[in-house]
């Protein structure tokens, strides 16, 4: 006799999914749009975005934000060679806003419209694979949206700066490694959905190619649903490949940048590897706070240089205008700032300190909000959602002292889900969040509180995700065959079973019988 498949978890699932997402978009619309809308002004940065999308813009930082950007009459065409993920949203932004009649006009309002579907589909997908009760689930989106909707995050989403990418990269691919290790087609759509996620966070900016290795050690961790020994390998080897694929042909794929020596760079970032090196020396080394003439006989630097302690790149009066610099820029190298950091951890521990107050800062204070008709001052800020930011800004002066805690609390969390994907979700979010934090503090002397915006997103993300109750057995897992966790339909069709606040199953049955075939044990597959 031919077994009916059942369409209860179906129409289950499938309600909560379009629920969960019909409702973030709406709460990310009303939170944008509503009086007015908002966004985050141009650090001086937001041409790299603009040129990606095919729009020509030179412009100093400004105060006000810039609803709309149209390439000036006669302008040359733009040649992009800095790769921002921000630019393909922009650029789709732009081809949306010619259906609607701007013709090559980038509309921030265009812009943050589809980034809230973007992130309000990956907080589904999040939701979707999380193995636990409806009402679990629910408290959770709660939580993505409170940290996704935050004065110091969401106005990225509408900007012409490269953060916003990263944050819908890093939803994505959290909802996608879940959704993997679900039965049948879901597992498919979960892969998709971490490709997808991963090129937007891999490729965000130049500091998040690190993302690299950490997702590919993540993707190779989750078990893509019920596939076993070769087919599960290859499964994951396929994400990997085309992951590194196409971040190998979108890196390759913008024209070599003219670097400050005057030579043409051949590595992604090179053009600001200089800038870079050269801020973390005069602002976190040679800063004029500490011993200046030992500071720079360490460097290896002229004892004139002394007069340029605390002088960044971008200062009236910085080193390069030096005679003797061209004598000495050889000596500006990541190997440089490696080698003092390594040898005096006083003061590495008092860098890190300072950027760990910055990350919990949260929020730059000279990005600001509003375009210039909405009658706000300059720089002016929002605050419709400043729940979480406002909990890290309390936390901010105590740097380390409260930032070491929360890493220690999500490390836990993910050592005893270590089983499961959660798990490794955990982990891939805690990693992501150190060498982010790493890199921002000792790679870069300027806009720390901007540079650990990803850092801190991602350690968010993953707070909401450490706080889900703990199994009493193990990690739980999707599947007909789990006896923990989730809606399977194992545990699902058995009469007497439900499921526990853990996200575990009881049974108000002492023994234990021989499974019978019944029309509830059906593979995941039919469920979709």
């Amino acid at each position: 006799m031919k077994l009916e498949v059942p369409k209860r978890r179906l129409g289950a699932e499938a309600k909560l999914g379009i629920g969960v997402f019909g409702t973030s978009f709406a709460v990310f619309v009303l939170r944008f749009l509503v009086p007015r809308p908002i966004a985050m002004s141009n650090n001086g940065d937001g041409g790299r975005v603009l040129c990606g999308a095919g729009i020509t813009w030179k412009g100093l930082p400004e105060a006000f934000v810039h609803l709309a950007y149209t390439p000036a009459p006669g302008a040359p065409p733009c040649h992009p060679t800095y790769l921002l993920t921000q630019s393909w949203l922009a650029d789709l932004a732009v081809g949306i806003g010619r259906l609607i009649g701007l013709p090559g006009t980038l509309s921030l309002v265009v812009l943050g419209l589809l980034s809230s579907v973007i992130a309000a589909a990956a907080i589904a997908a999040i939701v979707l694979g999380l193995p636990y009760s409806s009402r679990t689930r629910l408290a959770v989106a709660a939580g993505l949206l409170l940290v996704v909707a935050d004065s110091a995050f969401f106005g990225y989403f509408a900007a012409i700066l490269g953060e916003g990418a990263a944050f819908l990269g890093l939803l994505l691919i959290v909802g996608g490694l879940l959704l993997t290790a679900r039965e049948g087609r879901w597992s498919y759509a979960g892969m998709a959905v971490t490709l997808v996620g991963g090129v937007l966070a891999v490729n965000a900016k130049v500091q998040t190619l690190t993302i690299l290795p950490i997702l590919a050690l993540a993707v190779l961790l989750v078990r893509p649903g019920t596939l076993r020994g070769a087919k599960r390998w290859a499964a994951s080897a396929l994400v990997v490949g085309a992951l590194g694929a196409v971040t190998l042909y979108a890196q390759q794929s913008v024209e070599p940048a003219l670097a400050p020596d005057g030579t043409y760079t051949e590595f992604p970032g090179d053009d600001s590897r200089e800038i870079n090196v050269f801020n973390s020396v005069f602002l976190n080394i040679v800063d004029g706070k500490h011993d200046t003439q030992a500071d720079l006989a360490a460097l290896k630097l002229p004892p004139s240089f002394a007069q340029y302690a605390g002088n960044g790149w971008w200062h009236p009066h910085p080193a390069t205008m030096d005679p003797l610099y061209p004598r000495y820029r050889g000596l500006m190298t990541r190997g440089t700032v490696v080698a003092y950091f390594a040898s005096h951890p006083g003061r590495t521990l008092e860098v890190l300190n300072r950027a760990a107050t910055d990350q919990l800062t949260a929020r730059p204070d000279y990005l600001g909000s509003f375009d210039q008709d909405a009658g706000f001052a300059p720089h002016a800020q929002e605050y419709r959602v400043p729940v979480v930011s406002s909990l890290t800004g309390l936390l901010s002066p105590l740097g380390l002292v409260a930032l070491v805690p929360i890493w220690l609390f999500v490390l836990v969390r993910a050592w005893l889900r270590r089983r499961g994907p959660l798990g490794v979700v955990l982990a891939f979010l805690f990693t992501v969040s150190v060498t982010q934090f790493g890199a921002a503090a000792l790679g870069d002397g300027i806009e720390g509180v901007k540079h650990q915006s990803v850092a801190l997103f991602a350690i968010l993300l993953a707070v909401v995700l450490a706080a889900l109750p703990q199994s009493r057995s193990s990690e739980p897992r999707w599947g007909r065959n789990s006896s923990v966790g989730g809606p399977s339909s194992a545990a699902a069709g058995r009469p007497g079973v439900t499921f526990d606040q853990n996200g575990g199953t009881s049974s108000s049955t002492k023994t234990s019988s021989p499974a019978k075939p019944t029309r509830n044990n059906v593979v995941d597959d039919a469920r979709l």
